[in-house]
């Protein structure tokens, strides 16, 4: 329970600010029988959770999977948690794909341009952003699987993300200099996963990095064939589920908390203090005491 409430308290001011200023609707999920918990289709993007996953897959083909504002609410929604979604407490990671050859073309131009009415340009990076603080203040583990082309907006969403899976044809580019809109937005995560350099110059210039480019540099966890990048989505999101949820959710927080931090020391302080806490969770004494006495932890994340 106490594992429940942390998970809850760590994006609950996001969701307040968001739900406050009434840009974010609460989301509308449908509880179905059987091992798959959770299901919302919005047309353009499907949310589906299964034995401890949530999979949001774009599925708006036509548009290249752009960022709208339609489609940034609906992954604003499936990322919060709201008394619609009961089952957001059993979710032990999140795994964002995309339906067809480009992963997220970034945001859709159309919305950008003259004469502009609703949403605003404010609005509609203020939405963005939304979602990949969202993203960040997650309690558990977010995964991208990139298969395909993943521009401006849509490497800012792959960036955002703790784990990014990558097919082998997979490319990452920030173009917006190249039709006078500079990817500033973007840069935010860019920078945090990418030396300077590499990062000035995917801004810069708007050149595409191959998968193999993103993962020397950072941008990527681990690159696979294109044909395997399912297989390897699951394996990882197995891996993830087998472990204590609270455990999981209480090492985000930790990271999120030290990985900017500016001095060694300040570091190490906060890090003694979440070790420190960590041992005297439950999870962490049935680990110890499973693999003291040779057994199979029973982690309880129910």
């Amino acid at each position: 329970m106490a594992g429940r409430l942390m998970s809850r308290c760590l994006i609950s001011p996001l969701r307040t600010a968001m739900h406050s200023s009434g840009v974010l609707p609460a989301v509308t999920t449908v509880t179905v029988p059987s091992r798959c918990k959770v299901t919302h289709d919005t047309g353009i993007l499907s949310v589906v959770q299964r034995r401890g996953v949530r999979k949001l897959t774009l599925n708006h083909e036509k548009k290249r999977n752009a960022l709208s504002y339609s489609m940034l609410e609906n992954l604003g929604r499936a990322l919060m948690p709201t008394d619609e979604d009961p089952d957001f407490d059993d979710v032990s990671c999140v795994v964002i794909a995309a339906k067809g050859k480009v992963f997220s073309s970034g945001h859709d131009l159309n919305e950008m341009r003259e004469p502009i009415s609703s949403p605003t340009p404010k609005e509609l990076f203020d939405m963005c952003s939304f979602v990949m603080r969202a993203i960040h203040d997650f309690p558990v583990p977010v995964i991208a699987q990139v298969g395909g082309l993943a521009t401006a907006a849509g490497c800012q969403l792959a960036a955002s993300c703790d784990i990014v899976i990558a097919g082998e044809s997979a490319r990452f580019a920030t173009p917006g200099v190249n039709i006078g809109l500079f990817c500033t937005t973007p840069s935010v995560p860019l920078l945090r996963c990418v030396p300077d350099k590499k990062g000035m110059y995917m801004l810069f210039t708007g050149e595409p990095i191959t998968a193999e480019e993103a993962l020397v540099h950072g941008l990527v966890s681990k690159v696979v064939p294109d044909d395997e990048l399912g297989d390897a989505t699951i394996n990882l999101t197995d891996h993830l589920c087998s472990l204590s949820r609270d455990v999981l959710v209480h090492g985000k927080m930790a990271l999120r908390e030290i990985a900017h931090e500016r001095t060694l020391e300040t570091s190490y302080t906060k890090a003694s203090h979440y070790m420190a806490k960590n041992v005297k969770m439950n999870s962490c004494q049935e680990g110890i005491d499973a693999f003291l006495t040779k057994r199979k932890p029973n982690w309880n994340n129910n």
